[in-house]
């Protein structure tokens, strides 16, 4: 479960930490329940970035569509017959 503070986790401070926490994991030295609570820290970060990548995703997705609906208007514009 994602806590508020990770909401308020901007992404390139989610996967810093995200980074620090595999780090972690790799280099070994961990008790067991160490291991664990590391690994279930990472999930929670990796859900913090995927949202924002999410959001920057529809982000782009909804800049790009209204883009070709501004040059499709216009084209309509340039071919209708002049009154």
């Amino acid at each position: 479960m994602t806590s508020r503070t990770d909401e308020a986790l901007g992404y390139e401070q989610a996967r810093d930490e995200l980074i620090d926490v595999v780090r972690r994991l790799e280099a070994g030295g961990t008790t067991l329940e160490e291991s664990l609570a590391l690994w279930e820290r990472g999930e929670e970060l990796a859900k913090v970035c995927r949202r924002w990548l999410d959001g920057a995703r529809a982000r782009l997705d909804a800049a790009l569509a209204e883009e070709e609906a501004e040059e499709a208007e216009e084209a309509a514009r340039q071919e209708a017959p002049e009154d």
